[in-house]
């Protein structure tokens, strides 16, 4: 369970020690989730801040239609929040829940805080981490804004090429603000046909 966490970790260049690393263990909170359970509803204060472990969650917006926009996927070796409601406790505009069972850690912002105060390799890694999620919804906002629906499918595969086949066309669809329709035609467009 703690191995893909320490990994990540590992991956990013953050050198922990063994003391780190047990310090690091009792802080993360392991829970399981089912299919289409919530991790976090609109209007509740995000008070955890989630890695993923095992399963695919999805972050999205509801409209006064009920229709839901995709903002993010987070598969394995992710992570998922509203990091402004996380660290300001207003409430989300946003809904995460699980696309599949899944297993999380999870951390409070209050025992983030401290982790980070007694494992200093952290401190650099969240400051990364929080900058890299700033530049990726900027380029999300950049992208609906400026890219053709090709485009927009074409940075899809880049950036969650895991995550094409274990996920709906409704919902891929949804998160490039396309008609599942539309996607079938772009899939042909990409490959040639």
């Amino acid at each position: 369970m703690w191995d893909l966490l320490i990994a990540h970790f590992t991956r990013r260049n953050i050198q922990l020690n063994e003391e780190q690393i047990a310090l690091i263990q009792s802080a993360f909170h392991y829970r399981k989730f089912r299919k289409h359970q919530y991790i976090l509803q609109q209007g509740e204060i995000a008070r955890y801040d989630t890695f993923v472990i095992k399963g695919i969650l999805k972050t999205y917006l509801m409209d006064e239609k009920g229709q839901e926009h995709i903002i993010k996927f987070s598969p394995e070796d992710w992570w998922a929040n509203d990091l402004y409601s996380f660290h300001t406790e207003q409430p989300t505009n946003y809904n995460i829940d699980c696309l599949e069972d899944s297993e999380v850690l999870q951390i409070t912002r209050k025992e983030l805080e401290e982790l980070i105060e007694r494992v200093p390799p952290l401190h650099q890694y969240y400051h990364i981490t929080y900058r890299n999620s700033i530049i990726a919804y900027n380029r999300r906002i950049a992208s609906s804004l400026c890219n053709t629906a090709l485009e927009r499918y074409q940075e899809f595969i880049i950036r969650y090429p895991q995550i094409e086949q274990r996920v709906s066309n409704h919902l891929i669809a949804s998160y490039l603000g396309i008609t599942p329709q539309s996607l079938s035609r772009l899939r042909k467009q990409a490959s040639g046909n």
